[in-house]
């Protein structure tokens, strides 16, 4: 266009868009590529166009080529800060895998399903924390939310993770079990926070649950976490209890604690969560309406319950959550005859192994 019209017309310096739009859309071979191709139509242009020698086509061409440069020098900065992210993504993963292991899908007489959604994008590990421990022929399980972000609170989740997996087995009763819990948790924020004024500050939300293979019925101890849902013969209802303050706060919990039982018989379905769950708000500013929402799901199996269930609380807070988010659904299953529903053996995805050797078989 420019070697068709007149002389007194100069579209060539418009050539430095070409450029300057590939790198939002290509890489650094393709932008240099571009660079180089309007360099190159510049100085056809400045041929044709009064002679390369000219001062305003030799000013063109050489702001062209520094321009050029500069595209190219974004490139690499934006693709070695995207390999970085990258990086930080796979390690957080990693790191995620190896505190919150996954739980496996049939454990005594329970199907588990969890899952596990971190507010920030760049990373998908935080303080929120779940884990089991089986202990003869019950089951017992924790899901616990850190105070506050960042390392100290992934720190202090892995803390209190490894001391529930050492604990559960000591402890007759849940509220042993939390005090043992509590004592770990207030050593470990003395010798990790340093100042006493900022130890105190910190604390851990937690429910402990104990479920037995051959009774109807489970226990709970609150420790002002928010409570349990259960879905039992057509109703989404909250399990009642008493809370005690968090752990954390050891010399502050004395005799607070109890432990509520409630029926939870074959069938049945409780869904464990963390706070970031329910005060997820979506564009008006309205909280994410899960005793609703679960009403809708009542018959669905706990791992068809999880993905609808994240899938709902996305679609409410259009993907972005302000909270971490872990979900926890266990369900009954009826009571074989044999009388050692523990002693069944389970493969590595938390299959039983007699539905693994007729698959391999």
């Amino acid at each position: 266009m420019d070697i068709q019209t007149p002389e007194s017309v100069h579209l060539g310096p418009l050539l430095v868009v070409a450029p300057a739009i590939t790198v939002a859309i290509g890489g650094i071979w393709l932008t240099g590529l571009i660079g180089v191709l309007a360099v190159m139509a510049q100085v056809v242009i400045a041929v044709f166009h009064g002679g390369l020698t000219t001062p305003n086509h030799i000013c063109q061409i050489i702001g062209l080529t520094v321009l050029s440069v500069l595209a190219v020098i974004v490139c690499m900065v934006r693709d070695r800060r995207r390999a970085e992210l990258a990086q930080v993504r796979t390690v957080s993963e990693a790191a995620q895998r190896a505190l919150l292991r996954p739980l496996p899908r049939r454990l005594g007489t329970l199907h588990l399903s969890c899952t596990y959604l971190a507010a920030a994008r760049e990373a998908c590990i935080g303080g929120d924390l779940y884990a089991v421990a089986r202990t003869g022929n019950r089951t017992r399980v924790l899901i616990g939310d850190v105070r506050g972000k960042g390392l100290n609170a992934v720190g202090e989740a892995a803390a209190l993770m490894g001391a529930f997996q050492e604990a559960a087995h000591q402890h007759a009763t849940l509220p042993a079990l939390a005090s043992a819990l509590d004592r770990s948790a207030s050593r470990y924020s003395a010798q990790s926070l340093g100042t006493d004024d900022e130890a105190a500050e910190h604390f851990i939300t937690a429910l402990l649950l104990e479920i037995p293979d051959h009774d109807s019925v489970a226990r709970l101890t609150h420790c002002g976490h928010p409570p349990p849902l259960l879905i039992s013969r057509g109703k989404v209802t909250s399990v009642p209890s008493s809370p005690a303050p968090p752990l954390g706060l050891c010399g502050l919990t004395r005799d607070l604690r109890t432990t509520h039982t409630f029926p939870f018989e074959a069938g049945d379905t409780l869904l464990l969560y963390t706070d970031g769950l329910v005060e997820a708000r979506d564009s008006s500013g309205a909280f994410y309406p899960l005793e609703e929402r679960l009403a809708l799901w009542q018959k669905c199996h706990p791992d068809t319950l999880i993905d609808c269930v994240q899938r709902d609380l996305l679609a409410h807070t259009g993907g972005a959550l302000g909270d971490d988010a872990a979900i926890l659904a266990i369900r009954r299953t009826a009571m074989t005859h044999t009388g050692h529903l523990g002693s069944e053996l389970v493969g590595s995805d938390g299959r039983p192994m007699a539905d693994l050797k007729h698959r391999y078989h």
